[in-house]
């Protein structure tokens, strides 16, 4: 009896302080919540451009690599409103010589978290002068220039290609359509413009953006610009730009890290499996001894 009693005995205390393991590991056993994102901050960037362009560079595409300065007649630069508006904003102009005239500005930006999906919005207010309904060569100078905005993990830049034309490395589609990088957001005609008055005209994505994913360091380049399709004189002020990013988890890309946390199906995972098969090895190697020691052993 002896041997029993000391038996019995050894078992509840070693048996006790595991099943309260069990008890405490149920919750994880029974099922872990889906891995948040690694990205799992927003951000948001807005210029205002009031004082300076705010590291905006302006850049042109699509037209000859030696194009003729005066024909083209183009211009930038960070400048008041026009008579009217008030603040600052950053003048672009260009005369689309070449039936496809891109004009963009583009900027860095960082912070965010690296390799990671983001859903962009953009929203763009433009100081324009030129109202709707009106017809010009190639095109109308209102409905038939393109408002386009987007976001890159590499620099916006043109190269000169087989007939000697500068492209944008990026897929910025062509005019009326976007691309894999640029969407288009409208054009820049307005109602309440006129040859002599600049109207304020806001455009968005808001309802369709886009995704970009970042780089290693957490930096996108972000971009916008007028495509045309009119072959004239075209000139406008980016009075504003804002951007809202807003980090995004693609079904396949829950953060593995060690190992351990990758899911597995019924809703465990890794690390559930391996305490569970831990405890288990323990509760039965305990569960042995106890039956089979002996009184004196």
């Amino acid at each position: 009896m002896r041997g029993t009693t000391e038996g019995a005995r050894f078992s509840w205390r070693t048996w006790l302080p595991c099943l309260t393991l069990l008890v405490l590991l149920a919750p994880v056993l029974a099922g872990s919540p889906p891995v948040r994102a690694e990205g799992g901050e927003d951000a948001a960037f807005a210029f205002t451009f009031d004082h300076d362009p705010e590291g905006w560079a302006v850049a042109f595409a699509d037209l000859p690599a030696d194009y003729d300065h005066d024909l083209y007649e183009l211009d930038s630069g960070h400048r008041p409103l026009p008579e009217g508006l008030a603040g600052g904003g950053i003048y672009v102009q260009g005369h689309n010589r070449s039936d496809d005239l891109f004009m963009y500005l583009k900027r860095q930006v960082g912070g965010l978290q690296p390799n990671t999906v983001y859903s962009v919005s953009v929203s763009i207010d433009l100081a324009t002068d030129v109202p709707p309904g009106l017809v010009g060569i190639g095109g109308s100078p209102g409905e038939s220039v393109f408002v386009k905005a987007g976001a890159a993990t590499i620099e916006p830049t043109t190269a000169v290609d087989a007939i000697g034309h500068l492209r944008m490395n990026i897929d910025k589609g062509n005019q009326s359509t976007g691309g894999e990088a640029m969407v288009v957001l409208g054009d820049i005609a307005h109602p309440e413009a006129s040859g002599d008055t600049y109207a304020i005209k806001t455009l968005t994505n808001a309802d369709a953006p886009l995704t970009v994913t970042t780089d290693d360091e957490g930096s996108l380049w972000l971009i916008v610009g007028t495509d045309s399709g009119f072959e004239g004189l075209t000139s406008l002020y980016y009075a504003r730009i804002a951007y809202a990013l807003n980090s995004v988890q693609p079904p396949d890309a829950a953060d593995t890290g060690s190992g351990l946390s990758a899911p597995l199906p019924g809703g465990r995972t890794t690390l559930a499996w391996v305490v569970f098969a831990v405890v288990g090895v323990a509760l039965a190697g305990l569960g042995l001894r106890a039956r089979w020691r002996r009184p004196g052993l």
